[in-house]
């Protein structure tokens, strides 16, 4: 994917129209460009209403998810278009009887077994964490580093929850405040700074900017205990 193109991302040399909603900071993707290239049907868009009645009739929460967007179409002109974000692009996938849908399916049925793998032994998430960032190209520096981050954030969100300080939007509104402390920035404006969309700003800071929230974090911290 180009994370600049806010309009198509190509997969298997099809085209998959996408939207990036920017205060909810979600992908949106067109479901008849996916069911085109899962399906190679002729005529995705009677695939795709025959699948949704199906998922309606069953009951499936799926279509409570659903969505519309204009998207521009191949005549130039923009029609709403039925969308839906990764999560439930999906879920949706596993609906759909095709063979090229299956590496899909087994990718997350493969991603849920060591999602329990996790649950029963934490420090494996660590160790599938830095092999990640190592095939990502992050130096072992940098992969300490970050680890670091997430143990001192651990530690502050956990201050924050004793304090009664509840998930969510408080976390995003402190978080904030301690970004524009040490950056002048908010998280938003930051990661608007970068160039980022739905990628984690930490994963995309430098070893300096690293270590200046942490200081911020860990600093936090403390004067919360005090």
């Amino acid at each position: 994917m180009n994370k600049n193109d806010n309009k198509i991302v190509l997969f298997n040399d099809k085209q998959v129209r996408r939207h990036f909603d920017e205060e909810k900071e979600l992908w949106y993707f067109s479901i008849i460009d996916v069911v085109s290239v899962l399906t190679d049907s002729p005529r995705p868009r009677k695939y795709w209403s025959a699948l949704k009645t199906k998922l309606i009739e069953e009951g499936s929460q799926l279509s409570q998810r659903l969505g519309q967007l204009k998207l521009l179409s191949s005549d130039g002109k923009k029609y709403l278009t039925d969308v839906a974000d990764t999560e439930t692009l999906l879920r949706l996938i596993q609906s759909i009887p095709s063979p090229k849908a299956e590496p899909f399916k087994l990718w997350l049925a493969k991603v849920g077994y060591e999602r329990i793998e996790e649950t029963e032994d934490p420090e494996l998430a660590i160790d599938r964490a830095m092999q990640t960032y190592l095939k990502k190209g992050y130096s072992k520096e940098w992969i300490n580093q970050r680890l670091k981050t997430i143990e001192i954030r651990k530690e502050l969100t956990d201050e924050w929850q004793n304090r009664g300080v509840k998930r969510g939007l408080d976390f995003a509104i402190l978080t904030d405040e301690i970004t524009k402390a040490w950056s002048s920035k908010s998280v938003k404006e930051y990661k608007k700074f970068k160039n980022l969309k739905k990628q984690n700003l930490r994963d995309n800071m430098t070893n300096l900017e690293l270590v200046l929230n942490m200081l911020a974090e860990v600093s936090t911290t403390e004067i919360s205990k005090k």
